[in-house]
């Protein structure tokens, strides 16, 4: 093989990658695959905190009301910067409330982790709870949607990871 060869099979790869490495970046791919499902976790959650609330009374439905406000508006601003992703206008606000409220202290970022760390303890605190037994049929549908999203993406972006770190 030729140098000049050699050195464009080289450059395809890289080229395919980056193009990759630009869709997986996109508000458009983290919104639907990684911001969509977390407000689906939530959502249902705050549906199960009424649920139980609903029987108890109280605090649980206070809290509950509130996750479900929380989660309903994440799932508006990520729809809402999915959609201006789609359409090339770039969002002058953040992807959930909480990393708006880290704008404000210029670290949307560590806020946007802190709200991950949140929709993980949410999805534990439903496993542990036993609160997912509790979820109607359309319910655990969207829970089994939105856990297969999150976690096929995270493992799509993982496999791209390697594939580049290997071949640089």
């Amino acid at each position: 093989m030729s140098k000049e060869n050699s050195s464009t099979n080289k450059r395809e790869p890289a080229t395919e990658l980056s193009t990759l490495q630009r869709f997986f970046s996109r508000p458009f791919f983290l919104s639907f695959t990684i911001g969509i499902p977390f407000c689906a976790f939530k959502l249902l959650f705050g549906i199960s905190a009424l649920r139980i609330g609903m029987q108890e009374g109280g605090a649980m439905l206070v809290f509950g009301g509130l996750v479900v406000v929380w989660a309903t508006t994440d799932l508006f601003m990520n729809a809402a910067r999915s959609s201006l992703d789609l359409l090339h206008i770039p969002a002058p606000f953040e992807y959930c409330s909480i990393a708006q409220l880290g704008r404000i202290f210029q670290i949307p970022l560590v806020f946007l982790a802190v709200d991950t760390l949140l929709a993980f303890g949410i999805i534990c605190a439903m496993l542990w709870s036993g609160w997912i037994a509790t979820l109607s049929p359309a319910e655990s549908v969207v829970w089994y949607a939105a856990t297969t999203l999150n976690l096929i993406s995270l493992s799509l972006v993982s496999v791209y990871n390697e594939m580049r770190r290997t071949r640089a």
